[in-house]
């Protein structure tokens, strides 16, 4: 798991501390230490993936053990390819006539795939802006607006695309998670 660059924490409904990993950490830590019974889930602001820390300790502990800005995380072993370039090898299937094409073309198969795969990277990069926003939103809003009134409905004006009867259908929700699931679908919205 890669660090993400910024985070929020929330204990229940309220939001608890945003930022960096490592001073979300420390008020998540905080918090703890003041409310043991705290149901807290953190988040990775890009892509509202969950977080985890490893909370053990005190909150000077955890920083230190973060190294001022650093999660917990297992680097994958490396496996074959060039390591310097990041090549990952994986397996694609191909018709034969795709292969073919891929072998002549100039550099080989592996060249003519990267420059398709930029190419269409290139071309869709607002779709994606689009589809990552919406899958950001649905999954935050799922995590912790799943029982709220007009979740479903929300859903639905979320990939419709539709500003104001979203607003509209989350107007009620409390107000950090109204914040924070408009802050996530700025760019689906």
């Amino acid at each position: 798991m890669s660090t993400p660059a910024s985070c929020t924490a929330f204990a229940g409904l309220q939001r608890i501390a945003g930022g960096p990993p490592a001073v979300v950490a420390a008020a998540v830590r905080r918090h703890m230490d003041r409310h043991p019974e705290a149901a807290i889930l953190v988040f990775d602001d890009e892509a509202a993936q969950p977080v985890e820390f490893d909370l053990r300790g005190t909150e000077a502990e955890v920083v230190a053990r973060m190294g001022g800005s650093a999660l917990d995380s297992v680097a994958p072993a490396r496996a074959r390819g060039r390591p310097k370039l990041g090549v990952v090898a994986r397996e694609v299937t191909l018709l034969p006539r795709h292969w073919e094409w891929l072998a002549a073309q100039p550099g080989g198969a592996s060249v003519a795939l990267r420059k398709l795969v930029e190419g269409a990277r290139a071309a869709n990069v607002g779709k994606d802006r689009l589809r990552a926003a919406q899958a950001a939103t649905h999954r935050f809003m799922t995590a912790m607006a799943g029982n709220l009134p007009g979740y479903e409905d929300a859903l639905r004006a979320l990939y419709a695309g539709d500003r104001a009867r979203f607003e509209g259908l989350i107007a009620a929700w409390p107000t950090d998670i109204r914040a924070y699931t408009l802050q996530l679908a700025a760019d689906a919205l």
